[in-house]
């Protein structure tokens, strides 16, 4: 992809030199939907960094301060082309900064104004204030709640627990009359 620069980070590809940085806050995920994604050590790092850099829909959210990767973006197509599932993962030591809005917001711009994507849209769990907050800060709206929707964890007895998950949206016409 493109590099997107804003005054603090860009939005680059993945490299392999960034397996310290992924595995900072992918060793112990705080939202349960990245669970799956936990890495144990640099190995797993180096190559899912690897694997990363070799597509376009993760995006790694480079810190010009800190000179180090404090988060990833995605934008994944679905069926139709000119809609993409959107989401954000940004490690907690960044946390409350402003740097999710800052690369969230410089990522819709690009897809919207280049790519010229019709619509986003996010999954979000209930439980996740933050990522409600930024979904609303961006002018999403929520389209709905979806009840036992699914499930990232087990329970004692190996049982799934499922999670309530909302979903939100913006479509290009939208971001263009608010942006």
């Amino acid at each position: 992809m493109d590099e997107i620069r804003t005054e603090r980070l860009v939005l680059r590809n993945f490299k392999v030199g960034d397996a310290q940085d992924l595995l900072a806050y992918l060793h112990d995920p705080s939202a349960n939907c990245f669970l799956s994604l936990r890495l144990q050590n640099l190995e797993e790092a180096a190559a899912e960094a690897a694997k990363r850099g070799a597509s376009d829909d993760d995006i790694a959210v480079y810190s010009l301060e800190h000179k180090k990767v404090i988060g990833d973006l995605f934008a994944i197509a679905d069926d139709e082309g000119d809609t993409l599932s959107v989401g954000w993962n940004l490690n907690g030591d960044f946390a409350g900064r402003g740097y999710a809005y800052e690369a969230a917001r410089a990522l819709f711009c690009w897809l919207f104004e280049e790519r010229q994507i019709r619509r986003l849209y996010a999954y979000v769990e209930d439980d996740n204030i933050a990522s409600q907050r930024l979904c609303e800060k961006l002018r999403m709206r929520r389209e709905g709640l979806f009840l036992e929707f699914a499930s990232f964890t087990k329970d004692e007895a190996g049982h799934p627990l499922y999670e309530n998950t909302m979903q939100y949206a913006i479509l290009r016409r939208e971001w263009e009359a608010w942006a």
